[in-house]
């Protein structure tokens, strides 16, 4: 029988860190920027079909026919979802019909929130660290226990221009709050945007900080609760550094909040939290060394390509549904 040790990726957008992955577990990537550019020779080695999630709302036809050639050469076609369930605006009627019609066989997803599934068969697959950008950099876990090696008590960095997107208005109140209190405790903290931030800069200010945050993200807007969780929730503890998190449900799957895992509230709960954390700082870091090592564990793009992979080895076994 020939292995199946082919990936066709159409319509790019697939995280650069999972291809990356993907092919280091042995597998062919044959991508193409459009469907009808693809390289469909020899099916019987492809093991799935990729496109961009969004190419079912922009051009439902031109995936109508992916999923026909799939189908007669029984190949799953699978997207991978990281923007639900805000979805960037997308109308909601157009999602509505393209989860009636279920174009995908595979569709694998951040947050499981959404009572749309797109798919006969649905996956969560989280977010993870991308370890070749956001590692400790030359530090040691040891050397972020003394105490004195921090400019910052509190930081944060990333997109909260709400003034040009509505999605980060409610993280620039947040974090304009939050400093009002800060200010008033003496706490010395930093936020401000990402943009122009190389990710050198973005690790060391994470390894400067004692408390690294999240609040919010785009992919929130207009859900009633905060779920999936952001890249940075992962990359932050394979920095080794200490983050605490707002709420959001799918922590549960990934970590052990009070074990591995610090969260907050709302506003009088993340002060309270960051004042907890700073005057048990030793506590803070062990909780940060036992973050680090379930990222490293289990948190990695190479984890998530392992997933996927199994995923899709189960879908030509018959195994589907549910997928995990």
């Amino acid at each position: 029988m020939t292995a199946r040790d082919t990936l066709l990726i159409a319509h790019g957008s697939l995280h650069p860190a999972l291809r990356r992955e993907l092919a280091a577990r042995g597998l062919r990537l044959r991508e193409s920027r459009r469907w009808q550019d693809a390289d469909r020779s020899e099916p019987q080695r492809i093991l799935g079909a990729y496109t961009w999630f969004y190419e079912g709302l922009r051009h439902p036809l031109t995936i109508l026919g992916m999923r026909r050639w799939a189908r007669r050469n029984r190949i799953p076609l699978f997207v991978w979802n990281q923007d639900a369930p805000h979805y960037l605006n997308r109308a909601a009627w157009r999602l509505d019909l393209l989860d009636r019609f279920r174009l995908y066989d595979i569709y694998a997803t951040h947050t499981l929130v959404d009572a749309r599934h797109f798919a006969d068969s649905t996956m969560y697959l989280a977010n993870a660290a991308d370890t070749t950008r956001y590692h400790l950099c030359g530090r040691t876990l040891e050397s972020l226990r003394e105490d004195s090696g921090y400019d910052y008590e509190v930081s944060f960095f990333g997109a909260m221009d709400g003034s040009r997107y509505k999605e980060m208005q409610a993280r620039q109140e947040f974090f304009a709050a939050l400093a009002d209190q800060l200010k008033a405790r003496g706490i010395r903290f930093l936020f401000r945007e990402a943009a122009g931030m190389s990710v050198e800069q973005q690790v060391a200010l994470i390894q400067a900080s004692r408390i690294n945050l999240n609040f919010g993200a785009s992919c929130d807007f207009g859900s009633p609760i905060a779920s999936g969780l952001p890249e940075r929730c992962y990359g932050i503890p394979a920095c080794g550094g200490f983050l605490l998190c707002d709420r959001r449900s799918h922590a549960r799957d990934d970590f052990n909040p009070g074990v591995d895992w610090a969260e907050f509230d709302g506003l009088d709960d993340c002060v309270k939290q960051i004042e907890h954390w700073l005057g048990h700082f030793a506590a803070a870091r062990e909780l940060a060394e036992r973050c680090h090592a379930t990222v490293m564990a289990r948190h990695t793009y190479a984890q998530r390509a392992a997933t996927l992979h199994r995923a899709l080895l189960d879908w030509h076994a018959g195994r589907r549904g549910a997928l995990q």
